[in-house]
């Protein structure tokens, strides 16, 4: 059984292992809590589960036990967090799961911060998160934002250009500004491949606006709609097959 074919990336066999996704697998190794046969796992390290002994944070992971995947649609309300522990005592997406998937091992396919709502996906398969989350993949990520004043039509180009915040160049694919809202000065619809931390607060401050509302209604093809805001509903194939388009 001593195949090179059966060996693989041992991120990937965390986050296949439902554990949690691969960029917090080497989160993980980096931190020294995964083990190959008793030594300190390295990144990108390739790994035979099938010959070897794997253990994360003092669980021995099992190919025989591997789970099951689950993936989960949330309209996420504005106030709850995409953590699955707060510190301080704050709500998460986690506490407001129905009790079935509860019990469940999930992690969030990129995150929404706190004040923002809409579309999360909550998933087992640290695959599909991959995939989701990765530049490589060009998952469009859609949003509709309320700013605080009227956006300057000039600043598109700019934001499409992208600039430098903290040392992180943030950009978006694409803006669209509502002229048939309510209030179409301030309306936008912002289109995102990466979706970084609070990637599109941070790139309206940088250029003097503050974000009222912000709500994620679509990646890839796949919609929000028919769910309301804290409700969940489990998605099929050709869902998942959806957003990856």
């Amino acid at each position: 059984m001593d195949s090179k074919s059966e060996e693989v990336r041992i991120h990937k066999y965390i986050a296949e292992m439902g554990i949690c996704s691969r960029r917090a697998a080497e989160q993980l190794i980096e931190e020294g809590a995964v083990t190959v046969d008793g030594q300190p796992a390295q990144i990108g390290q390739k790994v035979n589960p099938e010959l070897q002994r794997i253990v994360v944070n003092g669980r021995t992971l099992k190919p025989s036990q591997r789970p099951a995947t689950v993936t989960l649609l949330m309209n996420k309300p504005r106030g709850v967090l995409c953590t699955n522990d707060d510190p301080f005592g704050g709500r998460t997406v986690f506490d407001i799961l129905p009790p079935v998937y509860q019990s469940m091992r999930l992690f969030c396919a990129g995150r929404l911060d706190k004040d923002s709502e809409g579309m999360l996906v909550m998933t087992s398969d640290g695959e599909l998160a991959q995939q989701l989350m990765h530049p490589s993949r060009r998952v469009i990520k859609r949003y509709r934002v309320l700013l605080t004043k009227p956006f300057d039509p000039k600043h598109i180009r700019v934001l499409l250009s992208g600039v430098e915040v903290e040392g992180e160049r943030l950009s978006a694919e694409k803006i669209i500004m509502m002229k048939r809202s309510a209030a179409p000065e301030r309306d936008l619809e912002i289109h995102l491949q990466h979706g970084r931390k609070r990637e599109i607060r941070r790139m309206m401050e940088f250029l003097g606006y503050y974000v009222e509302r912000l709500a994620r209604f679509q990646i890839g093809r796949l919609v929000l709609r028919g769910i309301g805001p804290g409700k969940v509903k489990q998605l099929s194939k050709s869902e998942i097959e959806m957003m990856l388009k």
